[in-house]
Order: structure tokens, then C-alpha cells, then sequence
């Protein structure tokens, strides 16, 4: 059984994460350096598209805006591919409770706020199914419900 509770479904994909990127994040290198350092770190993108939102402000900056749906969408693209290598069909769950996991599910956030701050609907919401289908609670976790 996985840990959603379906009988049928594929087994949460546990990804194993960029050590070197996340201490150097968490000791307040740049964010920037980092992703130049290390572009198959979701995490640093997050980080950044994250930034980039925070920047935007109300009423938001469009240019800051764009700025996070690039660096959100990066991540999201460079965590798909590591999925991917870890069995990842398309669907079945992402667990947030998984640290290494929450660069790309940060990422696919960033891009849903960003795309619901610039009217892009269709990609907000297949954002946010993405989400839910990863884990239900990453939704809450990331502040978008």
C-alpha cells in the first residue's frame, strides 16, 4: 500500500536531492551561484522563483513576475527529469514530508502563483492538480490553499 493509502498505485518517489546545493542555501550562499553551481537543483530554482514573487510585491511587478514563472519553471523541468530517474511514471505520490522532494513541489507552487498572478488559469490549475496529486498536503504546506 502506499502511503495515500491506494492498493494499486505506484510507490512514492523519494528523491535524493542536491546535498551540496541545499547546505550552501541554508548557509546563505546566493541563490543565483548555487542554481549556476548546480541547474539540476530544484531547490536553488525554488529559491529563486520564490525571491522573484516576494519581489513582485502588490500590486506586482509583471517583470518580477515573469522572472519567477522562468526560474519557477526551470525547477519544475529539472525536478520532472529527476523523477523520472527515480521510476516516476507522470503520477503517483511526491511526498512533502520527503526533504529532497520540496524543490520541485516548491517549484510547481511558484509557477502556480506566478501563472494565477499573470491570468494564466489553465497552467494555475494544472499546477495546483499537480500538487494534489503529489500530496494532498503540499497544497497547504506551500500556502495556496
Amino acid at each position: 500500500m502506499t502511503s495515500f493509502g491506494d492498493l494499486l498505485g505506484p510507490q512514492p518517489v523519494l528523491l535524493t536531492g542536491d546535498d551540496e546545493a541545499e547546505s550552501e542555501l541554508l548557509n546563505g550562499a546566493d541563490a543565483a551561484a548555487i542554481a549556476a553551481a548546480h541547474p539540476t537543483a530544484s531547490v536553488a530554482w525554488a529559491q529563486l522563483a520564490e525571491t522573484a514573487l516576494t519581489a513582485a510585491g502588490e500590486p506586482a511587478d509583471t517583470g518580477k513576475v515573469i522572472e519567477a514563472y522562468a526560474y519557477a519553471r526551470t525547477g519544475y523541468h529539472r525536478g520532472l527529469d529527476q523523477l523520472r530517474r527515480h521510476g516516476w511514471k507522470g503520477f503517483g505520490p511526491v511526498p512533502w514530508n520527503h526533504e529532497p522532494n520540496q524543490g520541485f513541489l516548491r517549484c510547481v507552487g511558484a509557477l502556480a502563483r506566478a501563472a494565477d498572478i499573470i491570468g494564466e488559469e489553465d497552467e494555475h490549475l494544472r499546477c495546483l492538480d499537480l500538487l494534489n496529486d503529489s500530496d494532498p498536503t503540499a497544497i497547504q504546506h506551500l500556502g495556496l490553499a
